[in-house]
């Protein structure tokens, strides 16, 4: 009696198994339905783009690799967010990766949806050694300015992780500390560890600016976290200028001078 064949609808839901039994791979290449081929073809697809995946998340994570083989145990990767928003603070963060980190899907948070960045954030809170945020609020950005703002920060950031760090890999800053640094340009395409303080970061200034959303009501910092957008604009134009904007920045510098914007 002839073995009965697997069913199409069987065939896709082992593909989808981890991980899948070779012997079936290999019974399934003699199967001449168009169906089992094309669910074949689908299987081989993903397991390219999950390998390009793969090694896209090692190549972020050379820098790293470099340090740990010459004995250096703690690597941290600094970034900041909210440089460019008319409202808000600037928001850094800092993190310290272990040695076997896994998530391949941590890379510059800019390049993530809001639904993907929440879950990894979770998880690379769970899973990271040390992670530390650090904040400037409108008020030290108009003072000093939002280079300066920045760098202090990131300098809190550090300085409140609970594991001292062997060295520091920043997102094309630099900032004052006895820890070794290197300066990265575009370092959230490049390092796990600052894709990873990315993350963070715009997490977090995400979750303050909603919090904002309801106490100043009116410029939908929920949907724009305080980038100048038509909506933001039209409210600044509608109730003035909120004790959480940036009075140095443009448009509002001009506006509050010419009446444009009360405040």
């Amino acid at each position: 009696m002839a073995e009965k064949k697997l069913t199409i609808k069987k065939v896709k839901q082992l593909l989808n198994e981890t991980p899948v039994d070779k012997q079936l791979l290999t019974q399934l290449q003699d199967d001449k339905r168009a169906g089992v081929q094309q669910a074949l073809r689908t299987y081989y697809h993903r397991q390219e783009r999950e390998q390009a995946r793969r090694e896209a998340f090692q190549q972020r994570l050379v820098i790293e690799r470099s340090y740990w083989e010459k004995g250096v145990q703690y690597v941290a990767g600094i970034d900041e967010v909210g440089r460019g928003p008319l409202a808000g603070p600037v928001v850094a963060a800092a993190v310290i990766l272990p040695h076997d980190f896994a998530l391949y899907d941590v890379n510059d948070s800019k390049q993530l949806s809001a639904t993907k960045r929440e879950a990894l954030y979770q998880q690379i809170l769970t899973e990271a050694v040390a992670v530390a945020v650090g904040w400037a609020d409108n008020r030290l950005i108009d003072e000093v300015n939002i280079y300066q703002a920045t760098i202090t920060a990131m300098e809190q950031a550090v300085a409140d992780l609970t594991v001292r760090p062997d060295q520091l890999l920043i997102d094309a800053m630099t900032i004052a500390s006895d820890v070794p640094q290197q300066k990265l340009i575009k370092g959230d395409a490049k390092s796990a560890s600052i894709a990873a303080a990315s993350i963070v970061a715009k997490v977090n200034r995400d979750h303050l600016m909603a919090f904002y959303d309801e106490i100043y009501p009116g410029y939908e910092f929920g949907h724009n976290a305080g980038y100048g957008t038509k909506a933001h604009l039209q409210g600044l134009a509608n109730y003035g200028v909120s004790p959480i904007h940036r009075r140095t920045f443009e448009p509002i510098k001009t506006g509050l001078v010419t009446g444009k914007y009360s405040g």
